[in-house]
Formats: C-alpha cells, structure tokens, sequence
C-alpha cells in the first residue's frame, strides 16, 4: 500500500469515528425530543436554540462528575470494562461500505475501510466480543444486582446471536458471498430482471428476524432487561459514574447507529436508490457517490427513529417471554426461512 493510500485509509477512520460519536450524541437529544413528541411534551429546550446544544452540556457534565470506584471493587476490571465496550461498539463499522467507489482526478477511492472476505463474521466476532465488556463491568463491580444485570445481558446476547446468525444464512443462500461491498454492489439501483433488487424484497422474515435480534442485541426496548431498573435498580452500571457510565451509554448507541448500517447495508440496498445509474451519468463520478453516501445515512436515521419510536411505545417483555421469543420462536422461524428459501432458490434454479 502506497503512502497517499494510508494516509487515505486514516483519514477515512478518523472521519468514521468522529461521525460515529457525533451521531451517539446527538441520538440522546433525537431520543429525547421523539420521546417528548410521543408523549406531547416538549423536551429539552433550554441549551441552545431548539435544546440542540444540550447533548453537549451532558457530556461537561459526565466529565465533570466525581469519579467513583466501589471500595471492594476490582479497580482495574472496573476500568476495563467500559473501554472493552466503547471499543468493541466503534470497531464494527470498519467492513460497512458506506458509499460506492469515489473518483478525485484520477484517484479512485473506497469509502470503506477495509473489504475483507468475511465481513459478516467479523461483524458477528465484534458483536461478540461487546458482551465482554458488559460482563467485565457487573462482575468487577462487587454488586448483586450489577452481576445480574451483567448475566442477564449475556445470556440474552448469547440466545439472540443464534438467532442472528441463523437469519442470514437464507441470506448468505442467495448472495454466495460473505463481504459487505458484494452484497451492497449485488442491490445495485433498486430494479432489474423484473423485480426488486434489495434484499428485503427476497428476504422480508429474515430482516425481521435480525431486525428483533438487534434490539435484543443493543439493549434497546422492549429488551432492554440487563438494566431493568425496576428490578436491577440501574443494571450493570449501577455502580459507574462520570464517563465510564458515558462510555457506557455512548457504546449502546454507537450499537445502535453500526446495528442500523448494517441492517440498510443487507436487506435495504444500502447506498443503492432508484435512480442511481441515471445520477451518476449526470452528476459525475465524485457527486453521485457523495448522493448515495447521503441516501444510507437517510436509511440509518431512519431505523434509529424506529429504535426510538418502539421504545416509547412497546412496554418491555419479562425475563421468561424474552427467552421463550429468542428459544422457542426466532429459532425455529430462522431455520423454517432457510430450508423455504432452499427449496424456492432450487425449484427457480431448476425451471429457468
């Protein structure tokens, strides 16, 4: 790689992660302001015009808060935790494409940082490794209620990541390929050969299993049960203050925001639109991959909403009905969606 090439590659890091934490801010104050809209209320409104500066004002405050470690807490673990899952929540959005190839003069660049082969298991490796940093964090803090706050999200992780994982393989059936940019590339403009080219048209129960799975998987609501408040007074991080609670708060929605991509990336043709070849033959090759870097962000804002509109709308599961969903139904259903699109995928292939 030349030099030009990896000051590039860094440059588009920097840009990802800078993105990545503005959005996970700001999506405080857009959960803040649907949840007063759903409720008629108004929100926060005083730090700035409209409130706009007040995810700004949360962050002084958690830098300016005491720092606090329990006195029969492991000290180091207590730190560790937090960073393991601030990091692993960063680390995700390295495989999403998020735009196609963009020509300056005569260089060519991929707005992605890294195309692996199997970008899909690296996604389901860093997703993996996120509950680490959950489970560090309960168990270093010497809390009853902390550690099952911590069991509760690994079990939940683990039963949802089956599930997970199961649903994309019909997915996996039909694009033979497990990198991010094929698949994207594969969704290409959103029509061709008489019919859809997005995969949620050939694939709408296993996006609605992954979709259920990623609430499971960010603890969003309704599965937001590792911090239950009503039962676990504050879950996990009842004992963390200052910004090892930020870090915390910030990596969920970081989950959310990476969770989002990657939905829009697999089943809704990420940075594809209807239109696109025309736009690209009129608008050029540097703005028309600027045009489809703005229409996944649209498709990314859009799922966030929808993160928040059902958690200010659906009331969370109990314990034994978030199992007996994960256990007893996403399972069977995923499983049930890959032997269909097996046998519909040979029948088709057999009577072309």
């Amino acid at each position: 790689m030349e030099l030009s090439d990896l000051i590039i590659k860094l440059v588009l890091v920097l840009v990802i992660f800078a993105i990545s934490l503005v959005v996970a801010m700001y999506s405080t104050y857009a959960e803040r302001k649907v949840a007063a809209f759903l409720q008629d209320r108004v929100g926060p409104n005083r730090a700035g015009p409209f409130g706009i500066l007040q995810p700004l004002a949360d962050g002084a405050k958690m830098f300016m808060k005491e720092e606090i470690i329990p006195t029969r807490a492991s000290g180091f673990l207590f730190v560790v935790g937090p960073s393991l899952a601030i990091m692993t929540a960063c680390i995700g959005s390295a495989v999403i494409p998020w735009g196609p190839q963009m020509q300056i003069g005569s260089r060519v660049i991929d707005l992605q940082v890294t195309d692996i082969n199997v970008g899909i298991l690296y996604i389901f490796g860093v997703v993996s490794l996120g509950v680490y940093g959950i489970m560090i964090g309960g168990w270093a803090s010497n809390n009853k209620y902390s550690l099952m706050g911590a069991i509760r999200a690994a079990s939940q992780s683990i039963s949802y990541e089956i599930s997970m994982g199961l649903s994309i393989i019909a997915l996996l059936m039909l694009s033979g390929t497990l990198s991010l940019k094929e698949i994207a590339a594969q969704q290409h403009g959103f029509w061709a050969d008489g019919y859809f080219t997005w995969n949620f048209f050939k694939q709408p129960l296993g996006f609605l299993i992954f979709m259920v799975c990623a609430f499971a998987e960010t603890n969003r609501s309704p599965f937001d049960l590792p911090e239950c408040e009503t039962e676990l007074v504050g879950g996990y991080h009842t004992e963390y203050s200052s910004m090892k609670l930020g870090f915390y708060l910030f990596a969920e929605y970081i989950n959310m925001f990476v969770s989002s991509a990657v939905m829009a990336t697999l089943y809704w043709g990420g940075y594809n639109y209807p239109g696109m070849d025309w736009v690209a033959a009129h608008a050029g090759p540097t703005i028309a991959p600027i045009i489809g870097v703005i229409v996944l962000f649209a498709k990314i804002f859009a799922f966030i909403f929808f993160f928040m509109w059902v958690r200010w709308t659906i009331p969370r599961f109990r314990y034994d009905q978030l199992m007996h969903l994960g256990w007893k139904t996403l399972i069977p259903l995923a499983i049930a969606n890959i032997v269909l699109t097996g046998v519909i995928a040979t029948l088709i292939k057999h009577f072309a």
